[in-house]
């Protein structure tokens, strides 16, 4: 069985196509590109210039809400509940929208799967927000994929069936989480992918007082929305949300981002190392940033030599999967999202799909 997976990100998609042969998971393509035209153009693009055609589809999705969490077959009414939650992770949600309505017309079975599974038993000290009850609202944490991927990778890397690690994923988007026996105990991302670390046009943390005072000076919804998830984080800072530009420059600007991006990091970081009890077996860099970027993990792991975390330097620069020499190991891994998903995708189609699934559950 060919299993294509479609992963769109806000401003770029990635796609693979894989095959189940005997010896295992085989990558058949694998690409990152631009949009170009848009989502649905893009996709469209994508699947003209497959080698095979592929039996099923699976679209990741980053904000399942409380009605999804675990896959799910599209149909209409899936896709109807998918646009609902557009406004809490726009940069997203739409985007994955737009891809689903044009592989609909492929003719092939299509699932879904949601950043948001991976979190979805969070404890309730982790889950809740010390607001009134209200339906629906709650953390549900991001990068569930991305988390998962490199959590698995780690019982390899550490011959362990359920390792203890904090993961960084820093991108475009960044998150950390706290993964207890395997499972993840806390996350930073909350209600929506704003929340916690500084990221490339997202603010991370921030006092909702702030948000209170520009409504009442006459800011509307849509210009706090436009605001929080396009124009602030290095962006705001130093006028770029590119990393590789601001490590580049040596203004002002951009050496306070950099400072502020690292110490909110290290910040979340120590607080999970806490939650861990002083049991974590690694500390994992993952995502564009995070695997890819030397002076970011220096910057980060200096502050933190006092938990035992230490940069091999050569190891570092050279982006060797383990990039440290202390007592707890530092890893720098690929974010293989894609390949996280697939695997799980295969799971549940080798088994009865239709007895599996409850289509629109």
């Amino acid at each position: 069985m060919r299993l294509l997976v479609v992963n769109c990100g806000s401003a770029t998609l990635k796609y693979a196509l894989y095959d189940d042969a005997e010896a295992g998971l085989r990558s058949l393509v694998s690409a990152t590109v631009a949009w170009e035209g848009g989502p649905a153009a893009t996709v469209r693009h994508a699947l003209d210039t497959l080698p095979v055609r592929p039996d099923a589809i699976v679209h990741r999705v980053v904000h399942g809400g409380e009605r999804f969490v675990a896959p799910v077959v599209i149909d209409a009414a899936v896709v109807g509940a998918l646009a609902e939650l557009v406004p809490l992770a726009p940069l997203h949600n739409a985007a994955a929208l737009e891809a689903i309505e044009a592989t609909r017309e492929v003719g092939i079975p299509l699932l879904a799967v949601f950043d948001t599974e991976f979190f979805a038993d969070l404890p309730p000290r982790a889950r809740r927000y010390a607001i009134p009850a209200m339906p629906g609202v709650r953390r549900y944490g991001f990068h569930g994929w991305s988390h998962r991927a490199v959590t698995e990778r780690c019982v390899v890397l550490l011959g362990r069936s359920a390792p203890s690690l904090v993961s960084l994923h820093l991108g475009s988007g960044c998150s950390a989480a706290a993964i207890r026996g395997g499972r993840p105990v806390d996350v930073s991302m909350g209600y929506t992918p704003l929340e916690g670390l500084v990221m490339g046009t997202r603010p991370g943390d921030l006092d909702p007082g702030l948000l209170l005072h520009l409504l009442e000076e006459g800011a509307d919804a849509a210009q706090l929305a436009r605001m929080l998830h396009y124009e602030s984080g290095l962006k705001a800072l130093a006028g770029t949300a590119d990393m590789r530009e601001l490590l580049g420059r040596c203004d002002v600007a951009a050496r306070e981002a950099l400072e502020l991006f690292c110490y909110r990091i290290v910040k979340y970081v120590g607080a999970y190392l806490a939650v861990l009890e002083g049991q974590a077996e690694a500390l994992v860099f993952t995502g564009a940033i995070g695997a890819g970027s030397p002076e970011i993990r220096r910057r980060v792991c200096e502050p933190l030599a006092w938990a035992g975390i230490r940069l091999d330097p050569d190891r570092n620069a050279a982006g060797a999967e383990r990039v440290s020499d202390g007592k707890v190991p530092v890893f720098a891994l690929p974010a293989d999202e894609e390949g996280a998903i697939a695997a799980a995708a295969y799971k549940i189609l080798s088994s009865d799909l239709h007895s599996f699934f409850t289509p629109g559950r």
